[in-house]
C-alpha cells in the first residue's frame, strides 16, 4: 500500500519535553486515530507535518513529498483542522470563500457552499457566533473544499456534544470512501477512535507506544483481575500498570502471556483506553521509583 503520510526518526526538543524517535506511516484509504493524554506530543507531532514547528532530526514525507522542501505543494494538497476556530470571528462563510479562492488553486465555492447547507451551516452569519460543532463543521467544509488528499484534525471532537461528534465522524468515514485519501485525527476521546479509525498511533511522554492497526492491538494485550492474594508470582515482571486495591487487582498483560495466567484469575481483551491507562500508571511507578518514593 502507498502511503500518504510517513514520519521517520522524529525529533523535537523544548524545553521540559521532547519527542523522541517519532516513527508511524499512514496509507491511502484509512483513518489513523492519533492518541495520548494531555502533553503526550500529539500537536506537537502535528505542528512539525505542518511544518511550522523546525524538527531537530528525522524525516516527515507527504504525498512522497518533503515536508519542509515541498511545504507550499504539500499544503496545497491538504486539509487541516485544529480544535478552535481560525478564521476571524467576524467574517462570514461567503465572506471566507472569498479569501479562500486567494490561497487555493483548487478552491471549489460551489462544493463550499453545498457542504455549508449538508451540514446546515448559514452563509450570512459571523462565524463567531456559530456553536462549537457549527465551527467544527465550517472548518472540516473549508478542508474539504480544495481537492485536499489529506485531513489532519488535532482534537476535532474535544468539546462537541455527542450529536456533532456522530456527524463529523460520519464526514470523515465519507471522505475516504474512494480510498485514495487519508485521515490523521489526534484525539483523547477514545471511542472515536474505536469506532472510526483504522489505524491507531499511541504516544506516551513523547515516544510511540504503538503503531499500527486497530485490530493488532486489541489484540495485543488483557487486562487481567483477581483477588489480592491471587497475585501470580508467574506474571511478576510482566504486568503493565500494576493495581492493588482492598478486594483484588488489576493490571495490564501482553497477550504473549496469557498462557501463565491461572485459572481463578479472570482477563479480557484491552481497550485503547486500559492501554493508556495502565501505560501512564507504569511510567508513574517507575518514576517514583528512580525518585527514592516507592
Amino acid at each position: 500500500m502507498e502511503n500518504i503520510l510517513e514520519i521517520n526518526g522524529l525529533v523535537k526538543k523544548y524545553d521540559g519535553f521532547e519527542l523522541k524517535d517519532v516513527s508511524f506511516s499512514l496509507p491511502r484509504g484509512f483513518i489513523m486515530g492519533f492518541v495520548g493524554e494531555n502533553g503526550s506530543g500529539k500537536t506537537t507531532t502535528i505542528r512539525s507535518i505542518l511544518n511550522m514547528a523546525n524538527i531537530d532530526a528525522g524525516k516527515i514525507s507527504v504525498f512522497g513529498l518533503d515536508s519542509v522542501k515541498d511545504t507550499i505543494a504539500i499544503k496545497e494538497r491538504m486539509g487541516v483542522v485544529f480544535d478552535s476556530l481560525y478564521f476571524a470571528k467576524n467574517l462570514t462563510a461567503k465572506q471566507i470563500d472569498k479569501q479562500m479562492k486567494l490561497f487555493y488553486k483548487e478552491w471549489d465555492s460551489e462544493g463550499f457552499f453545498r457542504r455549508l447547507k449538508d451540514y446546515e451551516l448559514p452563509d450570512n452569519k459571523k462565524v463567531g457566533d456559530f456553536s462549537k460543532g457549527m465551527k467544527m463543521k465550517l472548518m472540516v467544509a473549508a478542508a474539504l473544499s480544495h481537492n485536499a488528499e489529506l485531513l489532519i484534525l488535532d482534537e476535532p471532537t474535544s468539546g462537541l456534544d455527542p450529536v456533532a461528534r456522530d456527524e463529523l465522524l460520519d464526514i470523515l468515514a465519507e471522505y475516504i470512501e474512494d480510498e485514495k485519501r487519508g485521515v490523521l485525527f489526534s484525539t483523547h476521546i477514545t471511542s472515536d477512535v474505536e469506532r472510526i479509525a483504522d489505524y491507531v498511533t499511541i504516544l506516551h511522554g513523547g515516544k510511540v507506544l504503538y503503531t499500527g492497526t486497530k485490530d493488532e492491538l486489541y489484540d495485543k494485550y488483557v487486562v487481567v483481575k483477581g483477588a489480592k492474594e491471587d497475585i501470580p508470582s508467574l506474571l511478576e515482571g510482566k504486568m503493565i500498570g500494576l493495581h492493588n486495591y482492598s478486594s483484588g487487582f488489576d493490571a495490564l498483560l501482553p497477550s504473549e502471556y496469557i498462557g501463565d495466567i491461572p485459572d481463578e484469575l479472570v482477563y479480557e481483551k484491552a481497550g485503547i483506553d486500559d492501554v493508556l491507562v495502565y501505560i501512564a500508571k507504569e511510567d508513574r511507578y517507575e518514576r517514583r521509583s528512580e525518585n527514592g518514593k516507592v
